[in-house]
């Protein structure tokens, strides 16, 4: 059987910069933010401005989280995580970029891992800066409001649960405990900035690389986009497999509109 186009590509290339999103992880139960427009299925995620000034945005967003965590951090890596830790193990990856905050890349046992808007699995308090492990949380969180671990909803992206005619007033955020802050998932809200240094890294690795592989990203956040921008003005080529549009499709060399986990299949 003749090798695939996405087959090929790889093939002729040693040093892949990979850069994934959503799609990526839909395959182990958690969902997308868009549909094959690049549009949102959905009300948008939580703003950084919002969640750092109004309780009631705290309440909401902590809620939804309580019960949307007993799932999403049960998540396991699927055939997609395993065929990129696959193309690692075969010296072919430089770097992987996430847009994910899941950590099923590096569950999959993929070791070179930027997570572009942090990760899930950890809280920050925006005072001192003490991090506590999510799972720790969640008992914090579930010994204040007990009854709402009974509700079962539907899930959504990154750990959210949808949550539409609860009402929040009553629901307590426990502060952080080293000095009273307010604590907030270590992830990058819509809102704020991506980190300087983890920018930098990603920019250096992306130019030592020879070819670009985008996985189950539309593309549509510029803090995921820039890097596909910035592989165009240096002439690598980009490959793509993505369900729908992306915001790059002018400067793809080759795109494949496949589920993530069949279309790279053959690395498995």
């Amino acid at each position: 059987m003749a090798d695939s186009p996405l087959q090929d590509f790889i093939g002729r290339h040693e040093r892949l910069f990979v850069l994934t999103g959503a799609g990526c992880s839909t395959n182990s139960g958690i969902p997308d933010y868009r549909d094959g427009q690049g549009n949102w299925k959905r009300t948008q995620p939580v703003n950084f401005q919002a969640f750092m000034s109004d309780e009631h945005t705290r309440r909401r967003y902590w809620a939804r989280s309580l019960v949307g965590w007993r799932r999403f951090g049960q998540a396991k890596p699927n055939d997609a995580h395993r065929a990129l830790a696959r193309l690692e193990a075969k010296g072919r990856c430089g770097m992987l970029l996430t847009q994910n905050v899941d950590r099923l890349h590096q569950s999959a046992g993929h070791r070179q891992v930027i997570d572009l808007h942090g990760r899930l699995d950890l809280v920050r308090c925006m005072a001192c800066g003490r991090k506590t492990p999510r799972d720790e949380f969640q008992h914090a969180l579930g010994r204040a409001n007990a009854a709402w671990l009974t509700l079962d909803a539907a899930d959504a992206p990154d750990g959210d649960a949808d949550l539409e005619h609860e009402d929040f007033s009553s629901f307590q955020v426990p502060a952080c405990e080293a000095c009273g802050g307010i604590l907030k998932p270590d992830v990058v809200f819509f809102g704020e900035n991506v980190p300087r240094d983890v920018v930098a890294a990603a920019q250096d690795h992306l130019a030592e690389a020879d070819a670009m592989l985008v996985v189950g990203s539309s593309l549509m956040v510029y803090s995921g986009f820039r890097f596909v921008q910035a592989a165009a003005r240096g002439n690598i080529p980009i490959a793509a497999v993505n369900l729908g549009r992306t915001r790059a499709d002018d400067l793809l060399t080759l795109k494949v509109e496949e589920r993530c986990e069949s279309a790279l299949a053959f690395l498995l």
